[in-house]
């Protein structure tokens, strides 16, 4: 598929995006009037703060999740912000250990920390089931927060999941190169969203990340599931969808390709049908309440 078209838009979101497309959903201007949820700081013993945003709203509510090294201030989260704001809906999104504003050390962050860090919102944060939207790492950690928290997943959005890539990767690299790695202590990933033009992960990490695999076996949730993916994502292959498409027990599951679509996903038409989405879901689940 080069891409789908979801049919069911209601009024206000045909409103907003008829105005301007995503150009109406632009970060935090409504009518001329700025909207922009406050940074408020949630504490956790013995743990760092985390630094969130939140709209109180309508239930299903929706909570974002960034990739690695991201923030809550990007441009698909902002857009998910407003785009829930116009609907009545809550909204919520935050910064990882070690991300943004949140406190703690980066480099000293886990699949597992971070993994954390989502239960604690979704449990001490969001008021009911969520509608979770996770973006590459956030993604992977979507998954492992649906496996874990059931009860608080309504709905699944990946924007290209990066579930298990980092230790995949790192396993069907030569025996050679393996060794050469394990040796040195720290894989290097090229990518364009890194200063340097890398990112850098240690063995420690990648061994970390192994324990939160999930598609060595089905995953266990039944709920909607949309993974969105563009076929041009030179960090996280489209394929790793496809491999969450069919590892996912849910029988509602949706698989969106942008033919031209990079790993951000963050042009105007990628945040269009993100928002596109994530409406179809809210109609959905609301209907079937």
């Amino acid at each position: 598929m080069a891409g789908v078209a979801l049919s069911s838009c209601r009024k206000g979101l045909f409103n907003v995006l008829r105005n301007g497309g995503v150009a109406a959903l632009s970060p935090n201007t409504f009518g001329g009037v700025r909207w922009k949820s406050s940074v408020q700081y949630v504490a956790r013993p013995e743990l760092p703060k985390l630094a969130y945003r939140t709209v109180k709203g309508k239930s299903p509510g929706v909570v974002f999740l960034p990739g690695y090294g991201s923030n809550m201030n990007g441009q698909k989260a902002e857009a998910l912000e407003e785009f829930c704001r116009s609907l009545g809906h809550s909204f919520l999104r935050f910064d990882y250990t070690g991300h943004g504003l949140s406190e703690g050390v980066f480099s000293e962050g886990t699949i597992g920390t971070w993994k954390k860090d989502v239960l604690f919102v979704l449990d001490e944060l969001a008021e009911g089931p969520q509608i979770m939207v996770g973006s590459s790492m956030g993604g992977w950690l979507m998954l492992l927060a649906a496996i874990a928290r059931p009860e608080k997943t309504a709905a699944l959005v990946g924007i290209s999941t990066a579930a298990d890539h980092l230790v995949t990767a790192f396993k069907s690299m030569p025996l050679e190169v393996r060794k050469e790695i394990e040796e040195k202590g720290v894989m290097r990933v090229p990518t364009k969203y890194s200063e340097g033009g890398v990112y850098t992960f240690t063995v420690d990490f990648l061994k970390e990340a192994e324990n939160h695999c999930v598609l060595q076996s089905p995953i266990p949730t039944t709920c909607p599931v949309r993974l969105i993916h563009g076929m041009k994502d030179a960090d996280v292959p489209w394929h790793v969808s496809m491999q969450v498409a069919e590892s996912v027990l849910s029988a509602d599951v949706d698989v969106i390709l942008r033919r031209n679509g990079q790993h951000r996903m963050s042009e105007k038409d990628d945040i269009r049908l993100i928002v596109y989405t994530v409406d179809d879901l809210i109609d959905k689940l609301t209907t079937l309440v």
